[in-house]
Formats: C-alpha cells, structure tokens, sequence
C-alpha cells in the first residue's frame, strides 16, 4: 500500500509537475500492479532474478516507474534487496534519471541500427560504481528490425552484469524472437477506487481541498492511467487552486454533470425526443462540448447494458455510485436489446463525429433515434412465437415508440391498426378451386374433444393437415397456376419436376437452362402468389422452395424440346433481330405481333 503521508519533493527550485513528484519509489507503493511487485520482489529474495524484462500494459499504468523501481533494488548498496532505502547515491541518482550505470533509452529516437551496435559496446564494459549496468529501453516497439536483429544475440546472451528492462505499449510490434527471450510482465488497467484514493493523498499533500465527486469524475476519465489522472488533477490545481469542486472538473473538461446526463436517460426512456433535446440545448448553452455528451451516454448506456445482464453496481465504470439506482432502473425498463441498439447508434454517431463539422446535428439525431426505437424486448418474444409457429395477437404486436407529448406521456395507447382491406369478389372466384375441390376436415381445438369432429366455421376450430404427397402433387399445383394470370403463370409451368421435400413443403425443380423463369418465380412477390393460390386449393399453408436443377442431373438421351415461350416473349425476342430493328428505323414503326411460319 501507498505511504498515506506522501511530502512533496522541495529539493528543486523550478517546479515538477505531480505525476514527477509523486511517482512511487518502491514496489510497496506501486498501485494497481500488486502481481508484479510481489513476482519481482520474490524474484530478488530467492536469487533468481533474469537477465532481460519486458513491461507491457496501457499508458500510465507504471511500467517505467517500475523499472526504476526494480534498478534500485538491484544496485542499492543494501541490496539486492526488495525494499531499496531510496537514501544512497545510488537509489537518488536512479530517482533523478541521471546514474551513469542505468541507462534510460527512448526507443522512438534511438531506433537504428547504428544506436544497436553502440549498446552492444558499451554492454561488455563493467559499470562504474555499481553492481549491474542496466539498460531502460522505453516505446522499445519504434525499434526498426534491423536494430531488433542487432539486439538478439545481446539479449540472449548479455554479460553478467548487464540487466535489460524493456517497456512498450504494443507488444504485437515486437517480434517473436525477442519476446521469446524476455521473462512479460503485463500491467493491468487501475480500478478507478485506487486511483480516487491516490488523488486524495495528493491533494492532501498539497494542502488542497477536494471533493469526493470531484475526484472520483477525474479518475473515471483516466479510464485506468494513474498519469492520465494526474495530469487532470495538475490542471485543476492550476485551475482551483484551494478548492476544486465537481462543476470545476466538468467546466474543464467540457462534460455534462451527472444530474444532466441522467435527465437525458430520463427522457430516453420515457420516449420523449422533444424533452432530451431540448436537456441537449441546455448542456450546449452551458459550454458542453456535445461530442463529449454522447461518449458519456455511450459510457451510461454500457452501465445500463451490465445492470440489465444481472450484473452488481460493482461493476460500474462510468456511472457516479450516487447514481447506480437510477442506472439499474434504466436498464430494467429499457430492457437489454433496446440498449444494444442505443449503444450501436451512439457507436456510430461518435465514430462520424470524428470527420464532419456538424457535431451537434448528428447528436441531436442520435438522440432521436433512440428515443423513437421499438420495444425489442417484446419483438425478440414474438420472433420466438413466430418460429414455434405460434399465433399472434394484434395486442401482442410490439408498438413504434412515439414522440411523447402532454397528452400522451404518461400512457402510450397502442397505434390503429387498420384492417386488410376485402379482396374483391372476382379475385375470391379467381382463387376458388375447380370442380371437386380438396376440402379438408375441420376439427376442434379443444382437446377434450375427439379428433375429427366437424363444425361450423364460424366455431373456434383449425383445419385438419392437408397431406401433400406424391399421388396429388401433380394435380394440385396445375389447379394453383390455373388461378394465377400473367406471365408467371407461364413461367410456372417451364417447371421440370415436383417434389414434396416435407410436411406442406413443396419443392419445384427447373432445369439448368430455365434459370430465368426459377429465378422469376422465386422473387417474395411471385412465391406469395404461388402459395396464395396453394392455400385457395388445399385450405392449408404450404412452403414453396424452387431450385435449379444441375446440368449433369438432366437426361442425355431425351430429345430437345423446344420450351414454351408466351407471346410476349416472342415479340421481345423478334424485336431484337436486325432486320427487324432496320424496318422498323426505315419506317417508323414497331412489331406487334408474330407470327409462325
């Protein structure tokens, strides 16, 4: 654990700003990365400490000040020891960067080949006070490939006295040669908790006073970087210098307070676009900067998105623990799938602020958007009764979210739903089949009844399965193309095989060159038609599949036919000859018919 009596550093007479000041300065005070003090520390006490590091993790997590850290364990004059006494010449001049045996290399600006081969000299030297000569390597990624193949021979066997630490953010731009050859270490993000607690024994130490809100806002922004954090708490001391306050850091920031963001969930989820813009306008008059508004709403909406899984506030990121009712009720009465789809517009909307000027517009039609999206918690339910086959009722149909107004706020009353409009009486007879038509049997849909018991169509009854196989299939799909005009009819009947894949499933084959008329066929609109005119003849639903048969699958010895074109089709086909173009540009006029020689 951190010293809780941290003094600040009044040996320099030019400032250091706090992130310098108070770097930790031994592996007790190393917070947040408890998993490699303690590996290193038992690493030092039991004599097995490697020859090259490798610290990787996210900015400001400690990876640099851990190595300082372990450099003064080893070259302490008490040590090699755990727990450095930060008092000798060694520790100090460690702690100021400027020990002439721990050299600290930035890899972005010494990444040649030429910077490779001067470390590699000047490793065979002994160092000069010390007892290891220790090589810092920072951003070691930006090391070019040539200067990583310089390295590894170095690296894998260096001199005894020589220790090499390695920090990097993007462990995926090391090649695998050199990793192989260094003991990782990763560091994980800072809780949001520790990095509170740290910053209140900074502000402590600098006779400031603080609020809790205040400080906790600044470490949910740092978003696990203990530097991002101090950096933050740097301008506010600058900023307020005796008291920072909560509208302080959020004036600073351009964010909206947590009593504005919550009004605009509120809103939200009351499904009233009019009141969340208009919470919107007040943000921006308060000097909110609007892309900020809608990546705090992705951060509340992703609290929302943990409360409605079941997850405890504990696991809360961005929302204030003053505010964790308010999120765990929001994420009950917008119900997961309506937050994922809010999630994915706020997704978008902050990825196209990035490149246009128009940064509060595209807020604005987030916002609308979420307001006006459909219950989905409902919908998923009925997709799973649809797909059992279940049917529905219209007060089961999940209603549009409307713009809430005074007069309907409070209770939504469900939208009209107008009926289908009558089919008119010559489409009834077109439908109707021919003579001696397939009439299955009615039967109750009580199950204290016995199976097969007619009655009335006006009782609460379903028709008996209507049993499509092979002996009637031929018979009923000629009397449902004999119901149905145009050109698909035509093209319904260039059908090469009927098969009944299924119960009430029905597939037509068409061979490989017919694949204009099955691709015809299969449109929505024309399979609607198709089993419109099945249910008109067998009282029943049938699924139409059609498929194109292969080549190869086609009889060889049967002699070519000729297939049946319409009319239509040949006066399109005789329109295209060139004699027939050149008559018609000579005179003015155009084929109406055709006619077989």
């Amino acid at each position: 654990m951190p010293n809780p009596e941290i003094q600040p550093e009044q040996a320099h007479p030019s400032y250091v700003v706090v992130a310098r000041r108070y770097r930790p300065q031994g592996f007790a005070e190393l917070i947040g990365q408890e998993h490699v003090a303690q590996a290193l520390s038992n690493a030092i006490a039991t004599h097995r400490v490697g020859h090259a590091y490798l610290f990787t993790g996210a900015r400001g997590t400690g990876k640099t000040s851990t190595a300082r850290i372990f450099a003064k364990a080893l070259n302490c004059v008490n040590g090699p020891t755990a727990a450095p006494c930060n008092e000798c010449d060694s520790c100090q001049s460690i702690s100021g960067g400027d020990d002439v045996d721990v050299l600290e290399i930035d890899g972005a600006s010494n990444n040649g080949i030429d910077e490779i081969r001067e470390l590699r000299q000047n490793a065979g030297v002994c160092p000069s006070r010390s007892r290891y000569k220790i090589y810092i390597i920072d951003e070691v990624h930006m090391l070019s490939t040539q200067a990583f193949n310089g390295l590894l021979k170095t690296l894998e066997e260096p001199p005894e006295h020589v220790k090499f630490m390695f920090c990097t953010t993007e462990t995926r731009k090391i090649p695998i040669t050199i990793l192989s050859r260094c003991q990782r270490f990763d560091f994980a993000g800072i809780s949001t908790r520790a990095i509170h607690d740290r910053l209140r024994q900074i502000v402590d130490a600098e006779g400031v006073t603080a609020e809790d809100e205040a400080l906790e806002v600044i470490a949910r922004r740092a978003a696990g970087s203990m530097r991002d954090s101090q950096s933050l708490l740097e301008q506010l001391l600058s900023f307020a210098s005796q008291k920072i306050t909560v509208a302080d850091v959020h004036g600073m920031l351009g964010t909206a307070g947590d009593h504005r963001l919550s009004a605009v969930v509120k809103h939200i989820v009351e499904r009233n676009p009019a009141a969340a813009l208009g919470e919107l306008d007040v943000a921006a008059r308060e000097g909110v900067d609007v892309a900020q508004l809608i990546e705090q709403l992705f951060g509340y909406f992703r609290d929302c998105m943990v409360a409605a899984v079941g997850c405890s506030p504990d696991a809360f990121l961005y929302a204030s623990t003053t505010n964790s009712a308010e999120v765990v009720e929001a994420g009950r009465r917008l119900g997961l799938q309506t937050i994922l789809a809010a999630m994915q517009i706020l997704d978008q909307t902050l990825s196209r602020l990035r490149i246009s000027t128009q940064a509060r517009i595209l807020a604005e039609l987030a916002l609308v958007r979420i307001c006006n999206l459909e219950d989905l918690e409902e919908l998923a339910g009925l997709i799973v009764q649809l797909r059992s086959g279940q049917s529905l009722s219209v007060a089961a149909v999940p209603r549009m979210a409307a713009p809430a107004s005074p007069a309907n706020r409070a209770v939504a009353a469900p939208p009209h739903i107008p009926p289908a409009p009558a089919a008119p009486e010559a489409a009834k007879k077109k439908f109707e089949p021919s003579a001696e038509p397939v009439k299955p049997t009615v039967v109750r849909a009580a199950a204290s009844e016995p199976a097969g018991t007619e009655c009335d169509e006006d009782d609460d009854a379903i028709p008996a399965s209507f049993v499509l196989d092979a002996r009637n299939v031929e018979e009923t799909w000629q009397r449902a193309i004999e119901n149905i005009s145009g050109m698909a009819a035509n093209q319904a009947k260039q059908c090469s095989r009927l098969e009944v894949s299924g119960i009430n499933r029905l597939t037509v084959w068409f061979a490989a060159d017919h694949a204009i008329h099955r691709a015809s066929c299969q449109r929505p609109e024309q399979a609607a038609r198709f089993e419109q005119a099945l249910k008109a003849v067998t009282g029943q639903s049938i699924r139409i599949d059609f498929k194109l048969m292969e080549a190869a699958s086609q009889p060889v010895d049967a002699a070519p036919q000729r297939p049946a074109v319409s009319a239509h089709q040949r006066l399109m086909e005789a329109a295209k000859h060139p004699l027939v173009q050149r008559a018609g540009e000579l005179f003015g006029a155009e084929p109406a018919s055709v006619e077989e020689s």
